[in-house]
C-alpha cells in the first residue's frame, strides 16, 4: 500500500468524538490531503506521520459562529488567537457589521469601527474580499454574513433615521449582489444607535433578499435587557416572513433588573422552535464587550474601559474610577471618553450556565481582535467551555460541548462536509487533553494562550501544535478556505 499511503497522517488510539451528539469511540483516524480517509482501525496504513493520541480527545475543528474577524484574517492570517483554541472555521459579519460591501470612502461608523480603520475597508464587494482572503491564505476557514448597519452606511447620510424607500431599494441591490457572490445571509445589530431607527419593514425587506439563496438571518436583538421577549418576537417575525432560519446572537439576560430570566427566555425560544427553525449562540462569560454605549451607562454594572480615542490614558480603568478622578458624574465621564470601548459586567452567572447548557445553543467568541485590551473571550472561549464549564463545573457534558461547537453549527450554517469526523469530510480536526484543557486569558491579562490544545489541522494541514507563539507559528501551514454559501 506504499503509493496510497503517501502523505498520510494517522492519529492513533484517540478518544474520537465525531461531532454528533453522544457519538464517540476509541480508535484511529487517517487523513490524506485535505480529507479524512478512514476511521476506526487504521493499522493497515503505513505512515511516517503517526501521532499517538492515547488519552487524548480528537474532535472536529471548532466552528466559531460569532466573530468579528472579517479583516483580521487578512491583517494577521496566522490567526493564533483562534487556532490556539482549536478553532478551524469562523463566521464573520455578525451584529450587523461587515467589511463588505464598501462602495463609499467614509470613516467607519460605530460599531463598524470595531473591525478596523478606514484604510482597512477597501473591498467593494464579497468577490473582492474573497480574492484578498485567498491571497492572504489565513489559517482558518471563513464564511461571511452581510451586516445591515454596513449596508445602511453605504447608502444613508443620516443613520439615526429609518431608511427611505429609495435607500431600502439600494440596500436590497447591494445585499443581493453579496448573496450572489456566496454570502451566508444577513445579520443585524438593532441595539446599536446606527441601526436602532430601522423599522421592521426595512429589516424584513432586506431579509427577503436572502430567501432565494436559502441563506440565514442572524440578529443582535433590539434589546437584551428587560424588553428581550418583544425583541425576540420581532426577530422571529422577520425570519418567518422571509422563510429563513434564525440565529439569535449571544443570547443573554443583560442588566441587573433582568437577571434570573434565562429559563423564561429559553422556554420562549423553545416554543418558537415548534413552528420555525430558530437557535442561538452564546459565550461562556458573564460580561459583554463592545463600544461604549451611553444607553448602558449605569452605576449598577461595572464598566471597564478598554480604549478611548479622546483619552487613551484612561484605558484599563473602570468608568467609576475615571469619573472619580475627573470629579464628574458617571454619564459625563462616559461622554468625555467617547468614542471608546468597554467591557460590561452585566450578567448573572447562573443565566450564563443555562444558556451554555441549552442543547440548541452554539458557541461563539464574539471577540474583538482590534481592541488593544480585548475581552478574554477572544483567546479563551472554547477551552473555557471545555475546561471550566464541562470538566470543572459540569454545566454540560463534554459530548454536548463538542456538538455545540461542531456538528450543530455546521448544520445551521450549511457548511458542507465540515463539523464531523466522517469519511470524506474535510480534515478540520483538533486534538486536545480533556483532563487539562484550560483558558488562561483573564480580564486583567486577556491576551494569553490556553493550555491543552495539542494539535490542530485545517483542511488536512497541521496549523498549530501546543506551545507555538507568534514567531514559531509562521512555520506552520495556512490552509484556510473561503466557505461560500454554495
Amino acid at each position: 500500500m506504499s503509493d496510497n499511503n503517501f502523505n498520510i497522517t494517522v492519529i492513533r488510539n484517540a478518544t474520537v468524538y465525531t461531532g454528533e451528539l453522544n457519538e464517540w469511540f476509541v480508535g484511529d483516524v487517517a487523513i490524506a490531503g485535505e480529507r479524512i480517509i478512514e476511521l476506526g482501525d487504521c493499522s493497515h496504513f503505513y505512515s511516517e506521520q503517526v501521532i499517538d493520541a492515547t488519552g487524548l480527545t480528537l474532535a472536529p475543528g471548532f466552528i466559531d459562529v460569532h466573530t468579528h474577524d472579517d479583516l483580521e484574517v487578512i491583517r494577521n492570517p496566522h490567526m493564533l488567537c483562534k487556532v490556539s483554541q482549536g478553532v478551524t472555521t469562523v463566521i464573520a459579519g455578525n451584529c450587523g457589521i461587515s467589511s463588505v460591501p464598501c462602495v463609499t470612502d467614509i470613516e467607519p461608523v460605530d460599531p463598524i469601527n470595531l473591525l478596523g480603520q478606514k484604510a482597512d475597508f477597501k473591498y467593494t464587494n464579497l468577490a473582492d474580499f474573497r480574492n484578498a482572503f485567498e491571497r492572504a491564505k489565513p489559517s482558518v476557514n471563513l464564511a461571511q454574513l452581510i451586516g445591515h448597519t454596513s449596508l445602511r452606511a453605504q447608502v444613508m447620510n443620516d443613520l439615526s433615521k429609518p431608511a427611505s424607500e429609495d435607500e431600502i431599494t439600494q440596500m436590497q441591490s447591494l445585499l443581493r449582489i453579496q448573496m450572489e457572490q456566496g454570502a451566508l445571509g444577513l445579520s443585524t445589530g438593532l441595539a446599536y444607535p446606527n441601526a436602532k431607527a430601522s423599522s421592521s419593514n426595512e429589516v424584513n425587506r432586506l431579509a427577503a433578499q436572502v430567501t432565494p439563496f436559502e441563506g440565514v438571518y442572524t440578529t443582535h436583538l433590539r434589546t437584551e435587557f428587560q424588553g428581550i421577549i418583544d425583541a425576540m418576537d420581532e426577530a422571529f417575525a422577520t425570519a418567518k416572513q422571509a422563510n429563513l432560519p434564525l440565529v439569535i446572537s449571544h443570547l443573554k439576560c443583560a442588566g441587573i433588573e433582568n437577571w434570573g430570566r434565562a429559563a423564561e427566555v429559553l422556554a420562549h425560544l423553545e416554543d418558537k422552535r415548534k413552528s420555525q427553525p430558530v437557535c442561538c449562540d452564546c459565550y461562556p462569560y458573564a460580561a459583554s464587550s463592545s463600544t461604549l454605549d451611553l444607553n448602558q451607562v449605569t452605576d449598577s454594572t461595572e464598566i471597564y474601559i478598554t480604549w478611548s480615542e479622546t483619552h487613551p490614558e484612561m484605558a484599563k480603568r473602570t468608568l467609576s474610577d475615571i469619573a472619580k478622578a475627573w470629579q464628574l458624574p458617571l454619564m459625563e465621564a462616559a461622554k468625555k471618553l467617547m468614542p471608546a470601548g468597554a467591557v460590561y459586567h452585566c450578567m448573572l452567572e447562573d443565566d450564563v450556565k443555562q444558556f451554555l447548557s441549552y442543547e440548541n445553543s452554539m458557541i461563539g467568541s464574539d471577540g474583538l481582535p482590534c481592541d488593544p485590551h480585548p475581552h478574554p473571550r477572544l483567546w479563551g472561549t472554547f477551552p473555557r467551555v471545555l475546561g471550566h464549564y464541562a470538566r470543572e463545573q459540569q454545566t454540560l457534558s463534554l459530548a454536548l460541548a463538542i456538538y455545540k461547537m461542531t456538528a450543530l453549527p455546521s448544520s445551521k450554517f450549511k457548511l458542507n462536509k465540515r463539523g464531523k469526523i466522517a469519511k470524506g469530510y474535510f480534515a478540520d480536526l483538533v486534538l486536545f487533553d480533556a483532563n487539562t484543557i484550560k483558558d488562561n486569558a483573564t480580564f486583567d491579562n486577556p491576551i494569553a494562550q490556553s493550555v491543552g490544545i495539542k494539535h490542530v489541522w485545517v483542511n488536512g494541514e497541521e496549523s498549530f501544535v501546543e506551545g507555538l507563539d507568534d514567531l514559531s507559528i509562521t512555520q506552520y501551514g495556512r490552509a484556510g478556505r473561503f466557505l461560500s454559501r454554495t
